[in-house]
This record gives C-alpha cells, structure tokens and sequence, in this order.
C-alpha cells in the first residue's frame, strides 16, 4: 500500500502528469521538455528525477544532452498507472496543447539543427509572439 500511496503523491502533481504523458508519446530531452511546458530547467530536471526514482523513466545521453523516456518495461503497478492516465486524459485540452507546442518545437530545432538554450529561448520568443497575436 505504501507504494501505491507514494505514486499518487508522485503523481498529483500536474506538471510531472504533462511529463509523464509527453513522455508516453517519444523519447525527450530537457529543453524539449522546458520549450512545451515553459518552466525553467530546474524544475523540469527536480521533476524528471522524481518519475525516475519512482521507476517510470529511463535516461540516455548522448554527448551532453540527457534524454528521458518511459521505462522498458515498466513494473505492473507503474504500467497500470500509466495506463489509466493514457486513458483518462486521452482528450484533456492541455495535454492536447503540450503536443501542439512539441510538434512546434521540433519543427523549430530541425530549421536550426539545434537543441540548446538559446534555440530553446529563441523558440519561446517566436511562440509567445505567434501566441500574442492570436
């Protein structure tokens, strides 16, 4: 029972859910992550620790970039939690927006061919302006 109650603390928190739930989708680096969700490195990296040391994410690098992904496999609680969040949030706007916001992204590191901070704030500041005008 002591897990189980340890996840849903884990798991209230609505950032570390968009994580997890873009994470369900592909493979991320942190700034991948900072660009969708527009918080800070920190943050991201204190939350991506968390759903590690719960034993639902795996990391590689690849020279200095870290990239996160759902672990392989996942042990039966975690893959049944994940499950039903899949499920559940399936048509949730906001996560329906992070995919937006990834897809844009992406897009704006294969022009640039860069995954940094400054491509990072560079595509904040495209997609703020992009956002302000709509």
């Amino acid at each position: 029972m002591k897990k189980l109650e340890n996840i849903m603390k884990l798991l209230s928190d609505k950032t570390r859910l968009r994580i997890l739930m873009l994470l369900t989708r592909r493979e991320l680096c942190v700034c991948q992550i900072m660009g969708v969700l527009g918080i800070s490195q920190p943050l991201v990296s204190r939350n991506l620790k968390l759903l590690s040391d719960a034993g639902f994410l795996d990391e590689r690098k690849e020279g200095k970039l870290v990239f996160y992904s759902i672990s392989r496999p996942l042990d039966d609680l975690n893959a049944r939690m994940v499950g039903l969040l899949k499920e559940t949030l399936k048509d949730d706007s906001i996560l329906a927006d992070d995919l937006s916001s990834l897809r844009e992204c992406e897009e704006f590191q294969k022009k640039t061919g860069k995954c940094d901070m400054k491509t990072f704030s560079e595509y904040m500041s495209k997609h703020r302006a992009k956002s302000s005008r709509v």
